[in-house]
């Protein structure tokens, strides 16, 4: 068998362990296994817990079944999405967990892979699905019209030159389709002006953006970051907490205001009107904030991990409320 050992560190794994208050015979969740960084963990600090983890992607078993082999009965891997991460574990007889931890974001073992598509440090496929499924980032730049495109580099990468990007891509793709990860690159570094002196500037190639947008919209991970979120406060026990770790503001946005919904810890629009804590008609909160800010990595962190650099870790933890009704599904929990 090929060495387990793990292709990357994972980030701020000290400060997740602390932020689930772990105790011995706990059971805890790594919603998004990867090499399995937080899953060593946590087994490493609680020896009575036990760990189920989640991963949509299959080339991860290997380091699934090193885990696994350390930690005999204590460490299960289940393939599929952390967005269903509730249903996956009932189907095995799991109706609650004492804490979630998220580490959100493309892995380093997918985006130092070139034959997996996400990077433009080497050239490989356009491909950048997760999970190995549905339609590519290939499939998406040649097959999206102008609009659709401008607008999802627009919002999921937050490029200013959403449209010129877009532009770009529908006339190269008319000459040839674009199939590798350095040819869209090069598309999109000669749409932006002044590439050059905004890398200079920004210290970040200018097609880092569009390859972020592509990403994010080939994997559904809005989406699946809302349904995760739903899922962790259907499955945590009362005191249970969950953990998450983002690595960009689209990400950390919707984990803040998830929190901040979910704890009642919302600004009062005026002074003349009642708090809505006190408004029978609220909700009681699903969650207590565990500290005011999202914590950051330190220095020796980032220097020695620069994937740390741009981590934000928040914590909530579950109270006995009743869970709030999901309106995407009409209610049903």
């Amino acid at each position: 068998m090929t060495t387990a050992k793990p292709p990357h560190i994972p980030v701020m794994a000290a400060q997740v362990v602390a932020a689930l208050a772990l105790r011995d015979g706990g059971v805890y969740v790594d919603g998004t296994f990867g090499a399995g960084g937080y899953s060593r963990a946590i087994l490493a600090a609680a020896p009575g817990c036990v760990v189920w983890a989640i991963d949509r992607d299959p080339t991860v078993t290997r380091f699934a079944d090193a885990v696994a082999a350390e930690h005999p009965h204590r460490f299960t891997l289940v393939q599929g999405r952390f967005g269903a991460v509730d249903a996956l574990l009932s189907a095995r007889g799991v109706a609650s967990v004492d804490g979630v931890a998220l580490d959100l974001g493309v892995s380093s073992l997918q985006i130092d892979d070139p034959a997996r598509g996400f990077s433009f440090q080497h050239d490989g496929p356009l491909d950048m699905r997760m999970g190995c499924d549905g339609p590519s980032a290939a499939d998406v730049v040649n097959t999206e019209d102008e609009e659709t495109l401008a607008d999802l580099i627009r919002t999921l990468g937050e490029e200013r030159h959403a449209r010129r990007v877009a532009r770009a891509i529908v006339t190269a793709r008319a000459e040839a389709p674009l199939t590798r990860t350095a040819r869209l690159a090069e598309v999109v570094r000669a749409a932006i002006p002044g590439a050059g002196r905004q890398q200079a500037r920004e210290g970040i190639d200018p097609a880092t953006r569009t390859f972020q947008a592509l990403r994010l919209h080939v994997n559904d991970e809005a989406g699946e970051l809302t349904a995760g979120l739903a899922a962790a406060e259907r499955l945590l026990a009362p005191g249970g907490r969950l953990v998450v770790v983002s690595f960009h503001s689209l990400e950390d946005r919707a984990v803040k205001e998830f929190m901040r919904e979910r704890t009642g810890d919302r600004p009062n629009p005026s002074r003349h009107l009642p708090a809505a804590a006190n408004d029978p008609g609220t909700p009681a909160p699903t969650f207590r904030a565990v500290g005011r800010r999202a914590l950051r990595p330190d220095e020796a962190e980032v220097a020695a991990n620069p994937r740390a650099r741009s981590a934000r870790l928040r914590v909530a933890e579950r109270t006995d409320a009743p869970v709030r009704p999901d309106p995407a599904e009409g209610g049903a929990s």
